[in-house]
């Protein structure tokens, strides 16, 4: 497992280092994650081509959104919950094609 992160700005900087590109082969979506709760925040990841970007704040038109705690979230990215637990357990939700929303799994490593 890669270094865990200690908030959601490392997260999202540490994000650029999983991507795997094979695994975005096709993929072309901005993904928007709204973050609550203590040090939560907004971000959004573009992935198009087999690259990615990651900013802080909203995008004006994302494909999908992810809404979660700040601190779930930091347990999904460290490998502390499994996505599919998260999500089944209330503490993720899925605005958008929920396929799309899958794929992080492998492009991110998660």
């Amino acid at each position: 497992m890669a270094e865990k992160a200690a908030n959601l700005q490392e997260a999202f900087e540490m994000m650029a280092a999983r991507f795997n590109p094979n695994a975005a082969k096709g993929v072309n979506a901005i993904f928007q994650f709204e973050l609550s709760g203590d040090d939560g925040g907004k971000y959004w990841i573009k992935i198009a081509d087999q690259q990615m970007e990651a900013h802080e704040g909203e995008h004006e038109s994302p494909t999908l959104t992810i809404i979660a705690t700040a601190e779930n979230y930091l347990k999904l990215v460290n490998g502390e919950i499994a996505p599919m637990t998260a999500f089944m357990q209330g503490k993720l939700r899925v605005k958008g094609n929920m396929g799309e929303a899958m794929k992080l799994q492998s492009i991110f490593g998660l």
